[in-house]
């Protein structure tokens, strides 16, 4: 046995570090993430306008956001009341799996939106042809099966990482880049997985969004009602500042290499797209909806009439 073989053991769980072992902040961080995680399901299972087939968009952006920020919360609240903080290595993968999936499929999501809304906007009189039940099943089923197959690449990598002196992760979810700033493996295959995904599934998801926002703002701006206009650059533009916050978030702390990890840094990035996110998107996309399809309706009375 070589003494690299002598330093490597068979690791069979993790020690979750969180965000502080002083016992004294235990509560307070208890209380604060557990009211967070309430009012994100609260906000999303109490809006009628989710459970309508006009917002299976929606339906499906509210679903990824429940088991999104149910992947890591629980887990998170549970070690702030309790001493254990362990997480057994099947465990681990598991949450890394899921949450890598989720986080691929809520990108294809918001870029699928964007470009029904460009649709809904730009070209309405095509857009049930367009958009039919066919088309946007489609995409929502794609969106699904792009983050399954892409988190399973990740999850088949780092299943085969070896973690030699510490079993500690400086996070408070398992997460890719604490994962491989613990790994003493190399992690090259893995970090270009990353880089790949980030430009395939990260970068294309940008662009579509910020193309189809690009065309509604062109085409809003050109209509002659105050009101209408007014309302639908205020929805559009919430809906694109949390994509931005969403996307900027993700690129800082998943498109650098591993050995740039920081501890406080990425773990309070990493709350904008694990916790924040998710709260924020019901907020945006659904509360203001009735106020978006007012806006909408002026619009298009306003196209219709210049």
């Amino acid at each position: 046995i070589t003494p690299v073989m002598k330093n490597q053991s068979i690791v069979s769980t993790f020690i979750m570090l969180g965000f502080s072992s002083n016992p004294q902040l235990q509560f307070p961080l208890f209380v604060l993430f557990l009211s967070i995680y309430i009012i994100a399901l609260l906000a999303i299972h109490t809006n009628s306008l989710l459970h309508t087939p006009m917002y299976f968009f929606l339906s499906n952006l509210a679903l990824v956001d429940i088991c999104y920020i149910s992947c890591t919360v629980p887990k998170m609240l549970s070690n702030f009341i309790a001493d254990n903080r362990k997480i057994s290595f099947g465990g681990c993968m598991t949450q890394l799996y899921f949450f890598v999936s989720l986080l691929a499929t809520e990108c294809f999501l918001l870029a699928v939106m964007a470009f029904d809304r460009y649709t809904a906007i730009c070209d309405p009189l095509r857009y049930a042809a367009i958009m039919n039940r066919y088309v946007c099943a489609g995409l929502v089923a794609g969106s699904w099966m792009g983050g399954c197959l892409y988190s399973t690449l990740h999850l088949v990598l780092a299943s085969q990482l070896s973690f030699c002196s510490s079993n500690e992760i400086q996070h408070f979810f398992c997460d890719l880049p604490p994962l491989l700033a613990l790994s003493c493996s190399n992690t090259s295959a893995n970090e270009a997985a990353i880089f790949v995904g980030g430009l395939s599934i990260g970068l294309s998801s940008f662009l579509l969004v910020l193309i189809s926002y690009s065309h509604i703002f062109s085409a809003v701006i050109k209509i002659r009602v105050g009101d209408g206009r007014q309302k639908a650059f205020s929805t559009c533009g919430s809906h694109l500042a949390v994509f931005m916050l969403f996307f900027s978030a993700l690129t800082f702390v998943y498109m650098r290499p591993a050995s740039s990890y920081s501890l406080q840094r990425d773990r309070l990035i990493s709350m904008v797209y694990s916790v924040l996110t998710p709260l924020l998107n019901p907020l945006i996309y659904t509360l203001r909806n009735k106020e978006m399809k007012r806006a909408l309706r002026q619009v298009m009375r306003g196209k219709h009439g210049s």
